[in-house]
């Protein structure tokens, strides 16, 4: 691809809990400014299936895209940004693990001071966040009755998904960029920080919960343009 080829196309890809209707906010911003945004409603039961889904959608796209993922997206982007159309890797409070890792094994030794996510025990092999806890954890800056509707609208996330390992990590050989929500309840900042620098992100940090692509679309956007403006 020609250095002077921006890509117009913008991919979103939503992590666990939830679906892609939490990027609208993301999506009505960037494609105000002409961008082609496209919204990855992966399953969440296996890493191998999201991969797909969101593969399938680059396969339709008609040029180059920067691929852009929250919380567990971060791991579907990781193994699904090995495809040629994409250019860069936005990473959003996400996880950005290496090859062999998973959302698993990145959470299995936590600090003793870290927040502990209200992940219930899986029910014939999905998860689920307390509801009573949901607000606080992962939409903590979220107006509360939407804090709500996403704690009652919970999409099943499949356990295969939490232990599906990366082969082959797209960071390695594509620029990434990571936004590191500083009020985050889920995934640690110091823990997205050490992500970003491995990963050699070009790095901002934001105030936001874990649902700063809900509450903070702006900075979002802002940084998935500089992506596409490289």
């Amino acid at each position: 691809m020609s250095e002077n080829v921006r890509p117009k196309n913008i991919v979103l890809v939503h992590g666990g809990f939830v679906d892609g209707s939490g990027w609208q906010g993301v999506y009505e911003q960037l494609s105000q400014e002409g961008y082609r945004v496209s919204i990855v409603q992966n399953p969440t039961l296996s890493l191998d299936g999201d991969v797909s889904a969101t593969r399938q959608v680059l396969d339709s796209l008609d040029g180059p895209a920067v691929l852009v993922g929250h919380s567990y997206g971060g791991v579907v982007i990781t193994e699904a940004g090995n495809h040629e159309k994409v250019t860069d890797l936005v990473y959003i409070a996400a996880f950005a693990p290496d090859k062999g890792e998973s959302v698993s094994t990145l959470i299995a030794d936590p600090p003793p001071s870290a927040p502990v996510p209200p992940i219930l025990p899986p029910q014939d092999g999905f998860l689920f966040l307390d509801r009573d806890k949901f607000a606080a954890s992962f939409a903590a800056d979220v107006p509360a009755g939407l804090a709500a509707f996403m704690a009652d609208s919970q999409v099943p996330w499949g356990v295969d998904a939490l232990n599906g390992a990366v082969s082959r990590p797209a960071w390695r050989t594509k620029p990434a960029w990571y936004l590191v929500a500083a009020d985050d309840r889920m995934i640690p900042p110091p823990a997205q920080r050490a992500m970003a620098e491995r990963t050699g992100a070009q790095t901002v940090e934001v105030p936001g919960s874990h649902a700063v692509y809900v509450s903070r679309p702006g900075a979002v956007a802002d940084l998935v343009k500089q992506a596409a403006e490289r």
